[in-house]
């Protein structure tokens, strides 16, 4: 059975009715008198994103974006604190959508915000002065390896896309098994290395390296990959199968996977078909080496979670100590911990 509304109770029903299901909101309904810090962060990243999204859809279309709406209006400090509540990545990608985007996004309010709190610090470590004319610049420049701490421990640099910080412990630093003994390692210059030593295996049975470094340098709350880089000398052998153990500690946690350094050929010679299927397998569920584009070559050697930086030291390693089989040709330009993106 019906009941019939009146006249004040159709009032109320559209009143409770805009209360759960409110109008949308209209760029044009904000005071042009607005300023960061009258609005919540979240709302500005939210209100970020759709902002973008609306510029680069006109754009798209060929539909003319510059100064146009009411997004042109807004105070570029708000668009600015807008920006800097991104990625430096999204940033750079507002700066095409239009001419107020791009002078927000060159400010030196937002870049300030994605380097990392203890920049200046890092600057002081540097082997060398690190020159900028802008925030923007430097940020930049830090994307690009530096040296730190007299270059023989290792070298910084942020990842482009997040802003997080990236290290990569030298040679000299590692713990290379027989490195003091010139009969199974040799130290050498190489101009592509970023160090001025690369270590070089000349022949060992029991393989055995790895390093540390302290996570208070590292970006908190962000999972890390450990990588070893590296490349063979002309004539290497005996890095392939038996696969190698990777490790990676952190306190409490630990892991080990198995990784080959070198290939192991089709995987069936000399076997029946049903073998090589399980050694390609078996290849396949390892770890792979990929080219940088430095032209170095890396390995994974495992993940981390860096939490408040409290943990103490991350401690990285590769060893092969079952087969003592001889191994030579290796070149080893350092471990490297940056996020895993």
């Amino acid at each position: 059975m019906s009941t019939a509304l009146g006249p004040s109770s159709l009032k109320d029903h559209h009143l409770e009715s805009q209360s759960i299901f409110p109008r949308p909101l209209r760029l044009h309904s904000f005071p042009l008198k607005l300023v960061p810090s009258e609005v919540n962060p979240q709302f500005l990243e939210s209100l970020s994103k759709s902002m973008i999204a609306k510029q680069q859809s006109m754009a798209g279309r060929g539909e003319e974006s510059e100064g146009s709406g009411h997004i042109g209006r807004l105070p570029e400090d708000c668009i600015s604190h807008v920006l800097s509540l991104t990625t430096p990545r999204d940033s750079c990608r507002a700066a095409l959508v239009s001419a107020a985007f791009r002078s927000a996004a060159s400010s030196d309010a937002v870049w300030e915000r994605f380097l990392p709190s203890d920049y200046q610090s890092i600057l002081s470590r540097a082997v060398d002065p690190v020159e900028f004319s802008s925030t923007r610049e430097l940020y930049f420049r830090l994307c690009d390896s530096i040296l730190v701490d007299g270059g023989r421990l290792q070298s910084f640099q942020l990842e482009r896309s997040t802003g997080r910080k990236c290290y990569m412990i030298c040679p000299r630093s590692m713990r290379i098994i027989w490195e003091s003994d010139p009969r199974y390692c040799r130290w050498i210059s190489l101009p592509e290395s970023r160090f001025a030593e690369v270590a070089v295996l000349l022949a060992v049975c029991w393989f055995d390296i790895g390093g540390r470094i302290d996570c208070q340098l590292l970006s908190l709350r962000t999972t890390y990959a450990a990588y070893l880089v590296f490349k063979f000398a002309s004539g290497s052998f005996g890095l392939g199968p038996p696969p190698q153990l990777a490790s990676v500690k952190l306190g409490a946690y630990a892991s080990e996977i198995n990784v080959c350094l070198q290939d192991d050929g089709n995987g069936n010679d000399g076997d029946d078909l049903e073998e090589g299927r399980r050694r390609r397998r078996r290849r396949r569920r390892r770890r792979q080496r990929r080219l940088r584009d430095d032209g170095w070559m890396e390995i994974e050697l495992g993940e981390f979670y860096n939490d408040e930086g409290n943990g103490g030291d991350v401690e990285m390693g590769l060893m092969e100590v079952r087969a003592l089989h001889w191994k030579s040709g290796l070149i080893v330009q350092g471990l490297q911990v940056r996020p895993k993106i």
